[in-house]
């Protein structure tokens, strides 16, 4: 008889690799090194305006935390960041290179996070999006996060600061 776990694992394994197989596109993920820090860098320097320097991304490198990394055809062109705390996992940063975004890259990043989240037996993936980051909102939302609650003032703006979008997503019933 299977386990709720493991009916789980198969689940938002099957999700994970139909969508994989719907895209055509040679997509893979691996677990990140610090050895990926340059390119890790170099993506997250061309998406932020207020970036993750590269002593924050060394610091996730430790016991607690887990990185991916999304490539195409080899080349590192997505990475997501989170950490496990108790039953909880925090979404931190999940971020594709500009010139691959709408190509399923960062949907395929975020349901390895949470096939890999429901293997580890955690109950829900909670995160910070900005509130003017519609695209990724959406995305969000399409995987069935839902939206719990604001932190005002809680990114740095070009303008000042923006309010953070606070999202959940329950894994076990």
């Amino acid at each position: 008889m299977a386990t709720a776990e493991a009916i789980g694992q198969s689940v938002m394994q099957k999700k994970e690799d139909s969508y994989r197989a719907a895209l055509g596109l040679e997509l893979t993920i691996r677990p990140l090194e610090p050895g990926d820090l340059p390119e890790i860098l170099n993506i997250e320097l061309q998406c932020y305006s207020h970036p993750w320097s590269d002593g924050i991304f060394l610091d996730c490198f430790k016991p607690g935390y887990r990185l991916w990394g999304v490539c195409q055809n080899g080349s590192l062109v997505g990475y997501a960041v989170a950490t496990y705390v108790l039953d909880e996992v925090s979404l931190l940063n999940l971020c594709v290179h500009p010139g691959c975004r709408g190509r399923g890259a960062g949907r395929l990043l975020l349901r390895h996070l949470l096939a890999e989240a429901v293997r580890e037996c955690m109950n829900q993936v909670i995160l910070e999006v900005r509130l003017s980051n519609n695209v990724a909102s959406k995305l969000y939302r399409n995987e069935g996060f839902e939206e719990i609650g604001r932190r005002p003032q809680y990114y740095p703006a070009a303008s000042g600061r923006e309010d953070a979008r606070i999202m959940v997503l329950l894994l076990q019933p």
